[in-house]
């Protein structure tokens, strides 16, 4: 029934979402249809690469590889932005992706037939694949941001790939004032915060300061990895939960969270 707990639980909730402002749209959403305030503070941003020049060489040689992986949707998006406007994408060309949204951006572009992980969406799981087992001298391109993780590149080169990046954006902490996040939280109105990478996290530490990190700390924190996980535990992060991938799975975790009888709500 329309308005009680069950219809709206996370009703009197205010979710802190700290991804890129692109992204953030459908949690956000999610959020407020679960009856809950949905507070936008990107900690990350995505903006060009600085330069093209070795990104564009790998393009002109597309048809040399033997697979292509993107590493995310931000990956999807800015580089076949930047293919279109340069040439076509071989049809010929097996393509990989770490993860379930990055295989809709994929989808979304035309690119159907993907090698992606069904379940855990990382580097790992990819990794374990039947096709990206036996790589050896095969030719494999990495799309991906500047300054990546080096797991998935430098494993397939240890299997006998020949391994090249093609980075095509770049990831910056974004200019935000911190003062109205910090006087929300001194109110005591944010109950969770989300975030999505350790990069983010860090930003996200940097951005509030020495006045927001104990707030953050403090607050429970809500991450879609493992590894994201442990790096907030480093950081001091007293109560962190590990949701399963995806804007689904974050939501489940947050009603899931929110719903058990002994958590009182800040607002």
């Amino acid at each position: 029934m329309t308005g009680t707990p069950s219809a709206h639980p996370l009703a009197g909730r205010s979710i802190l979402i700290t991804r890129p402002a692109h992204q953030a749209g459908a949690l956000a959403d999610k959020v407020r249809a679960a009856g809950g305030a949905a507070v936008l503070f990107p900690a990350i941003e995505i903006v060009a690469a600085g330069d093209l020049a070795a990104f564009h060489d790998k393009v002109d040689r597309l048809e040399s590889f033997d697979m292509a992986i993107f590493i995310s949707p931000n990956a999807v998006s800015r580089a076949l932005d930047l293919i279109a406007a340069r040439r076509t994408f071989p049809r010929g060309l097996t393509v990989a992706a770490v993860g379930d949204a990055t295989v809709r951006a994929l989808a979304r572009r035309g690119i159907e037939e993907v090698i992606a992980p069904a379940h855990s969406f990382d580097s790992e799981a990819l990794l374990a694949l039947a096709p990206l087992q036996k790589v050896t001298g095969k030719r494999i391109v990495i799309f991906r941001g500047e300054g990546g993780r080096e797991a998935l590149g430098d494993t397939l080169a240890a299997r006998g790939a020949h391994v090249e990046y093609a980075e095509c954006y770049r990831r910056s902490v974004p200019r935000r004032d911190p003062k109205p996040l910090l006087e929300a939280w001194t109110r005591g109105e944010l109950d969770a915060v989300v975030v999505t990478s350790s990069e983010g996290l860090a930003n996200l530490f940097a951005m509030v300061g020495a006045a927001g990190e104990a707030h953050l700390r403090a607050t429970p924190l809500f991450v879609p990895h493992a590894r994201i996980a442990e790096n907030a535990r480093l950081r001091g992060v007293r109560e962190v939960v590990t949701t399963t991938p995806g804007d689904a799975g974050v939501l489940e975790a947050l009603v899931a969270y929110f719903s058990s009888p002994n958590k009182i709500s800040c607002g």
